[in-house]
């Protein structure tokens, strides 16, 4: 058997299991904070130690793998309902699935000598450049998988958006609207567009919310403006980052906690996001 390291087996793991988290929250458009994702991302890697175990029949590390999943998954975004903790589960087990997927198929194909596989784990004795090419292959399936997910999305129903930002909390009308595809360039995260006049109970605005007051915003609001552009218009936004955003389906009273950044608009119209957030 190969020699295997334990310290670059942990270091390893703790980068893989930071990658599946992150992705995971991408699919799910699920919050999570970085120092969440960090303290679960090594926990979970000392599951890894189970590749030095005997080969076993495989649905005992199977379950183990399932177990880790769980205890990841709730550590790095908390449990506030069983079906939403579920959905993370599976969600991070299918990621898990699409790395694992393709770092056995390199190894199935090239037999690499840098590479050992054990109880569902696998060691790699890396090359740095392996193992950013393995995540960034693995992080172009997930966004693939991502965009067949948001197909068929249902834009027709009415929603209510809740956003906190410093202890204050405004509620407006909004609609799901596909063709708003904004994305915070620095986070990556997703814009809810909303109104000006509906967001003055949770920030303080000038009259006119554009670039020329941007150190006022800034300063005041934690505010700062990206490019956007529409069919025969161009220019930039204000945006800034709730405490909490929730979107609630009028017609049935569910909702769902979502990860994004909130635009200002000065136009008369509901607030609009991409109806991806549900997923």
């Amino acid at each position: 058997m190969k020699t295997i390291y334990i310290d670059v087996l942990i270091i390893l793991n703790i980068y893989v299991n930071f990658f599946l988290l992150k992705a995971t929250a991408r699919l799910t458009h699920t919050p999570l904070k970085a120092s969440r994702c960090v303290v679960s991302s090594v926990i979970g890697s000392l599951f890894s130690l189970t590749i030095f175990l005997p080969d076993i029949n495989f649905l005992i590390p199977l379950g183990i793998k399932l177990v880790a999943a769980v205890i990841i998954t709730a550590m790095a975004f908390g449990i506030k309902d069983s079906r939403h903790t579920l959905k993370l589960v599976f969600f991070f087990y299918l990621v898990n699935f699409i790395f694992g997927g393709i770092i056995m198929l390199f190894y199935l194909t090239f037999r690499p000598g840098f590479m050992a596989f054990g109880n569902t784990y696998f060691y790699v004795d890396f090359s740095l450049l392996s193992l950013v090419i393995f995540t960034a292959v693995s992080y172009f399936a997930v966004t693939a998988v991502r965009l067949l997910m948001d197909k068929g999305c249902d834009t027709k129903r009415k929603y209510k958006v809740v956003i906190r930002k410093s202890g204050k909390t405004v509620s407006v009308d909004a609609i799901a609207d596909t063709g708003n595809s904004l994305v915070d360039m620095f986070s990556g995260k997703p814009v809810i567009i909303c109104r000006s006049a509906d967001l003055t109970g949770v920030v303080d605005l000038p009259a006119e919310p554009v670039a020329e007051n941007a150190e006022l915003l800034y300063k005041t609001n934690g505010l700062r403006f990206i490019p956007y552009s529409t069919i025969g218009n161009a220019g930039m936004i204000a945006v800034f980052s709730p405490d909490d955003t929730v979107i609630c389906d009028s017609e049935s009273s569910k909702f769902r906690k979502v990860d994004a950044m909130i635009g200002i608009d000065t136009k008369d119209v509901p607030a609009i996001f991409n109806p991806k957030l549900l997923l």
